[in-house]
């Protein structure tokens, strides 16, 4: 989802929900809602059918809802990475396996990120070392789980 206030733009990530109906759209709109505490202008969202309605009774009927599969584009790159894992692994046998593996999944991502803002640049010898260093961390902790 993405939601546009005034000249901000902000990009809220996906909520893992075992069922794509009224309820869990309604959910991920208040989620995100206090997530950025404001309500949005626009939201742009892959079509589904529970999202009007969704959108109407909890961000309110001014509220402007998208669909598009390339406004949305930046959002579905970011989750390319989950999305190969999940392939490889032919899905998933429950939903909490599903949960655990999405939320450890991104807690290593985000640790291993080397940018703290989009678009920073990192010299090439300070991304290795960094890189070096926390791969280093990550290992340990593994090897001492």
């Amino acid at each position: 989802m993405s939601t546009e206030t005034g000249q901000t733009q902000t990009h809220v990530d996906t909520m893992l929900s075992e069922h794509r109906d009224m309820a869990a759209a309604q959910a991920f709109f208040r989620s995100a809602q206090s997530a950025t505490g404001q309500v949005p202008n626009q939201v742009t969202t892959d079509g589904h059918g529970s999202y009007p309605r969704a959108i109407r009774s909890t961000l309110g009927r001014r509220v402007v809802h998208r669909t598009s599969a390339y406004k949305n584009n930046r959002l579905e790159q970011d989750h390319r990475g989950v999305k190969g894992r999940i392939r490889c692994m032919r899905g998933f046998k429950s939903f909490d396996s599903a949960e655990r593996f999405c939320r450890s999944y991104d807690e290593l991502r985000n640790f291993l990120r080397l940018q703290s803002r989009h678009n920073q640049h990192v010299p090439a010898n300070r991304r290795r070392l960094l890189h070096l260093r926390r791969a280093t961390a990550v290992r340990a902790i593994l090897e001492a789980a």
